[in-house]
């Protein structure tokens, strides 16, 4: 747990170092319990775990400290759904939470829509993947991070 003023005490000290050390552009992967986080970090992006812990509750935490970008048509994407869920219809209860925390936080743009391997890639070249313990289908979601503002960094 981090004790510190002003932190939320869900983030750890790996988490918040690696949101500290991202740049704009770079991007962080929150992936859910079902991702293949290990094989994606095997030869890639930093694994940073944070088992037991839904997407909700740590984007939350997130969004109080890492800026999404403004200089991209979506600062967040998420998976699409395989073409047999789409015919059954599947709803996602968790992308509206999502879109409801990213516009909270101040962002403006929709989420993207990403399909599951481009997905993957994607994730393949992201800062870092956050495996987490989130149990919802369908719950794995890019956030990319934008710049603060010189006169808000004092």
């Amino acid at each position: 747990m981090v004790v510190l003023k002003g932190i939320p005490s869900i983030l750890s000290p790996e988490l918040l170092y690696a949101l500290a050390k991202m740049g704009h552009g770079d991007e962080l992967v929150l992936a859910d319990a079902n991702f293949p986080a290990s094989s994606i970090c095997a030869c890639g992006p930093k694994e940073i775990r944070a088992d037991g812990l839904g997407i909700p509750q740590l984007l939350k935490a997130i969004l109080k400290l890492l800026p999404l970008d403004t200089y991209v048509p979506h600062a967040a994407a998420i998976v699409d759904l395989v073409d047999s869920d789409k015919r059954r219809g599947i709803d996602v209860p968790l992308w509206g939470i999502y879109a409801h925390l990213l516009r909270e936080a101040g962002s403006q743009t929709s989420l993207e829509i990403v399909e599951r391997f481009a997905f993957y890639d994607r994730a393949k070249k992201a800062y870092a993947v956050v495996a987490t313990g989130e149990t919802g289908l369908y719950g794995n979601l890019i956030l990319k991070k934008g710049v603060i503002p010189a006169e808000l960094l004092e």
